[in-house]
């Protein structure tokens, strides 16, 4: 499969675990920095492949094909991070952008030697589950977004669901990592943000960022 394919099949898988999000192809379009109507011509492309159901104005969805390619994508690209994360020590966002291109370029049978030599890791260092050899994707039911959270209960952060330079420069100053303790304090549902209380300090985060940070509650 080429790189474009890739990319396409593994934005539709991606945008479908966000919440609040939809999987039409103009959207994907923005995500991958297309045109429209390059992202329509592929859409339409890859049904023609069984490898996505298109429908005109309809959100994208994954054939069983096509959702084996994505998690063979994801294994490689989340197992990539976790190498590169475990032994040169980049940033968030450093291992999200060189397994990127990574990812295109590995084969199974290398796939399979990183995921021995780290120990079979169930998750990434941003805590995004790792699909397993025979494309299953974990089951990450346990947790939730930030932004759907009960006011006034601590949770421990499982997962940084992001690729943004931005937001990880933010966690780090910040503290906001996997494994730290969170009380979410309060809603503001107008405004879309939310108070919350980590390592002795205070911060309102917008929903940009709530719907990203995804908890379990603290046992």
């Amino acid at each position: 499969m080429s790189v474009s394919t890739e990319n396409f099949i593994k934005a539709i898988y991606l945008q479908n675990q966000r919440e609040g999000t939809d999987v039409k192809p103009g959207t994907l379009a923005k995500m991958l920095r297309i045109t429209n109507a390059a992202s329509t011509d592929m859409a339409r492309s890859l049904a023609a492949k069984n490898l996505i159901v298109y429908t005109k104005y309809k959100p994208l969805s994954l054939t069983p094909e096509g959702q084996l390619l994505a998690m063979n994508v994801l294994r490689k690209h989340r197992l990539w991070e976790t190498f590169l994360h475990q032994t040169l020590q980049l940033s968030l966002h450093e291992i999200h952008r060189e397994a990127e291109m990574l990812e295109h370029f590995t084969s199974d049978f290398l796939s399979e030697k990183i995921d021995c030599f780290l120990g079979y890791p169930a998750t990434d260092p941003h805590g995004d589950p790792i699909p397993t050899a025979d494309g299953q994707a974990r089951n990450d039911a346990q947790s939730i977004a930030l932004s759907t959270a009960d006011a006034g209960k601590i949770y421990t952060i499982v997962r940084l669901f992001s690729s943004d330079a931005d937001f990880f420069d933010f966690c780090a100053a910040n503290h906001i990592a996997l494994n730290s303790e969170i009380k979410l304090e309060r809603h503001f549902e107008h405004q879309k943000m939310s108070e919350i209380s980590i390592k002795g300090q205070h911060l309102v985060l917008n929903e940009t960022f709530t719907k990203v940070i995804y908890v379990q509650t603290k046992s």
